[in-house]
């Protein structure tokens, strides 16, 4: 289901042990870019039920195949797929919350959200987005935090007041921030000049985020005099191997 021009929504029957995605978890999904398998992870939008699982993939302009790949498949296609893991975990024993989400950040925001409000706890989300056509899950964000939702709209010069909404947060309240490198810098440098404790703040970035664009640039490889073409969607490991380059790497590994 496409619930934007550039957000797409995955409904995953997974074949195996079924585990409930806990809030702020993500899946492990094997793509197909250029022909080679690559792992992208994608934040579930919530528990999952009836063996199934959601998430919601961005198409990004500059992608190297992901999102492009993940846009290509048909219903009934199959994925290979982890379990859910999660490395940006929800404290349930907190006083209250302030939850921040960018873009396509949302989604591990409203699966704390939903866990959140099932739970009867204090929170707040505040959810930013370059227009009001580009934020998705606004409607079930709504049912969730009422008054406590405040959306912020780049095409409207809105931003977030980092410093007045930590000030406002309880002293041993949580800040959990999933977003572009720009938004959690923000909320980081906010986060320290209040003097609050480290292990309160809590983050999620991806992919690169936007903090440097894709570009091309040319590899010069001095020992063997060859230059190469980088593409700005390649790594430079694959043009070197397109361009017929052997190499000693562990990375793709």
């Amino acid at each position: 289901q496409d619930l934007s021009s550039d957000i797409r929504l995955f409904e995953i029957a997974y074949r195996g042990p079924f585990t409930p995605a806990t809030p702020g978890s993500h899946i492990d999904v094997t793509v197909m870019i250029g022909g080679r398998p690559a792992k992208r992870s994608y934040s579930t939008l919530g528990p999952g039920v009836d063996g199934r699982y959601q998430i919601a993939v961005k198409r990004a302009a500059d992608s190297r195949g992901g999102s492009a790949y993940m846009w290509s498949l048909q219903a009934g296609a199959h994925l290979q797929m982890s379990a859910p893991l999660n490395h940006f975990e929800l404290n349930r024993d907190c006083p209250d919350y302030l939850l921040v989400a960018g873009g396509i950040g949302v989604t591990p925001i409203l699966s704390m959200a939903r866990a959140l409000s099932e739970q009867g706890a204090k929170f707040k989300v505040l959810y930013g987005c370059r227009s009001p056509a580009d934020a998705a899950f606004a409607d079930e964000l709504k049912d969730l935090a009422g008054e406590r939702l405040q959306f912020f709209f780049d095409s409207e010069g809105q931003r977030i007041d980092f410093a007045g909404e930590i000030a406002r947060l309880d002293s041993q309240g949580e800040l959990y921030v999933c977003g572009p490198l720009g938004m959690l810098d923000a909320a980081r440098s906010a986060w320290a000049q209040a003097d609050r404790a480290p292990t309160h703040l809590r983050f999620e970035t991806f992919g690169n985020s936007g903090r440097h664009p894709n570009m091309a640039f040319t590899l010069h490889i001095a020992n063997l005099d060859r230059t190469i073409e980088v593409g700005k969607t390649q790594t430079m490991l694959e043009a070197m191997e397109e361009a017929g380059v052997e190499a000693m790497f562990d990375c793709r590994r």
